[in-house]
């Protein structure tokens, strides 16, 4: 059976804050593999240049590309006006499938959801508890999915978290990945709500025990194939396809989705 990780950094920031800032893959690998963990999303850490850093996860994802799936990281303020450019060469050159936002850069942007939609793309992105604009740009891009980590906050924030439920159960383009959810109910909630469809199992690796998260999804004690959809199913079916990265690309007019 497969099972695919949706949440996982690699990569080394240009900074050195905290162990966010490095995404060693050799221990989560070997608890992964134990995991029965058969594919993994990848994707930067925090990084000053996300043109830089999605060029090395391309690499790591070239190297193993059974194993491994890119999303490309972008940065809502330091790259806007030219999302559409690097969205461009992440899916034509690099063969990233999705992309990876971070409210700890900047808040989300309509310029990275065109981009999003323009481009077939799925959206992670992580809210850190300000959830308030997730309806608005889901429902003004209803094309676009959005995946929440977290359930919405990784800080634990549970009232921020049921807000994302709701949303879950509401809207059908927003979905949330299962990384980090420390209240359990939670994720009952989610399912009683809105459907296992609606969960993206995730790990937030190298930090978080693949083995730990994916322990998460089995006590929920799903049918087989409810369980399927939340670990692997739904997730490679929001994927944008695959690109020969030595087809012709299309050209990009950046003026036509920076607006």
């Amino acid at each position: 059976m497969t099972i695919v990780d949706g949440h996982c950094h690699v990569g080394r920031g240009d900074t050195l804050t905290g162990p966010w800032d490095v995404g060693r893959l050799d221990r989560y690998l070997r608890r992964a593999d134990a995991a029965g963990i058969t594919r993994t999303v990848l994707f930067s850490v925090f990084h000053g240049d996300y043109l830089a850093a999605n060029r090395a996860v391309a690499r790591v994802v070239a190297e193993r590309p059974q194993r491994f799936i890119g999303f490309a990281f972008v940065h809502p303020a330091r790259d806007a006006g030219r999302v559409a450019e690097l969205v461009h060469e992440s899916v034509y050159q690099l063969g990233l499938r999705g992309l990876k936002v971070h409210r700890h850069d900047a808040a989300l942007t309509p310029e990275i959801a065109r981009v999003a939609d323009r481009f077939g793309l799925p959206v992670l992105y992580d809210p850190m508890g300000r959830v308030e604009t997730l309806e608005l740009f889901a429902t003004e891009f209803p094309r676009v999915a959005f995946i929440v980590p977290h359930l919405g906050s990784f800080a634990d924030d549970w009232a921020a978290q049921r807000v994302v439920i709701d949303l879950l159960a509401r809207l059908p383009n927003v979905y949330a990945d299962t990384s980090g959810v420390r209240r359990f109910d939670l994720l009952v909630e989610a399912v009683r709500r809105a459907g296992p469809e609606k969960l993206v199992f995730g790990s937030d690796g190298p930090w978080l025990h693949p083995g730990l998260e994916l322990a998460k999804i089995r006590a929920l004690g799903l049918r087989r194939e409810d369980e399927q959809a939340v670990t692997g199913g739904t997730l490679l079916g929001l994927l944008g396809p695959e690109v020969n990265p030595l087809a012709a690309a299309p050209p990009v007019a950046v003026a036509a989705h920076v607006r």
